[in-house]
């Protein structure tokens, strides 16, 4: 695969012309990674920059006790590992495929500096996306200090049918490959309280879900 051709589709590099392009393919590697592989884990030197191109990564961090926290879930056309761009010598977090084989382009972070300092675009456009992420940890934050158990998963489900649903008659779809154990490990709850949150949710008959979707009925009635 050449990376031109998936990277052109990116708004980070939607100012660069064919040559640029051909330019850029030159400087990354293309990967395969099996299922519930590490792509980088905590204490590990922050190198390279990544571009997910097929599967899901989830991006997190491991407490003492053994605690997982689910910082972020990835998609394809996102990247991640930026970190390494603006001062980050060590990961502090982990990059982890999730239940399928993942695709990706990884980018050194020397190489990705050279061509931030000879594209202000570039520059601007990484800002913008760093940017974006912070206020989404903000709100993340807030919703930890100021929202119940219930509320956060409520807030999740709604904010996964914006980014990933698909709308199906008046119903919203979302197809997936979490866990109960990974929805909890991102609203910072229980397994036990996302399964009777979810369940008291089927039985209001306002979602059904299996293992592999969840289907809401109406987003706007969802409480």
């Amino acid at each position: 695969m050449k990376a031109g051709d998936f990277l052109k589709h990116l708004p980070l590099f939607q100012t660069f012309n064919e040559v640029e392009l051909v330019q850029l393919d030159e400087l990354l590697h293309f990967r395969k990674l099996p299922k519930h592989t590490l792509i980088y884990s905590p204490g590990e030197r922050s190198e390279s920059v990544y571009f997910l191109v097929k599967g899901t990564v989830k991006i997190g961090t491991t407490f003492d006790e053994g605690r997982e926290v689910i910082k972020n879930v990835l998609h394809p056309m996102a990247m991640f590992g930026e970190l390494s761009l603006v001062g980050e010598e060590r990961r502090r977090d982990f990059a982890m495929s999730m239940n399928e084989e993942i695709q990706l382009f990884s980018l050194k972070a020397t190489r990705f500096q050279d061509l931030l300092r000879n594209n202000n675009q570039l520059a601007m456009n990484l800002l913008t996306l760093i940017g974006n992420r912070l206020q989404k940890a903000e709100k993340r934050l807030e919703s930890m200090i100021l929202k119940d158990a219930r509320e956060r998963i409520i807030d999740f489900l709604k904010d996964s049918a914006d980014k990933r649903g698909k709308k199906v008659g008046f119903e919203m779809l979302i197809k997936h490959s979490l866990t109960q154990q990974d929805i909890a490990n991102i609203t910072g709850t229980s397994r036990q309280t996302v399964t009777s949150v979810l369940n008291d949710l089927r039985k209001a008959n306002l979602i059904y879900f299996n293992r592999r979707s969840i289907l809401i009925r109406d987003v706007s009635k969802l409480s």
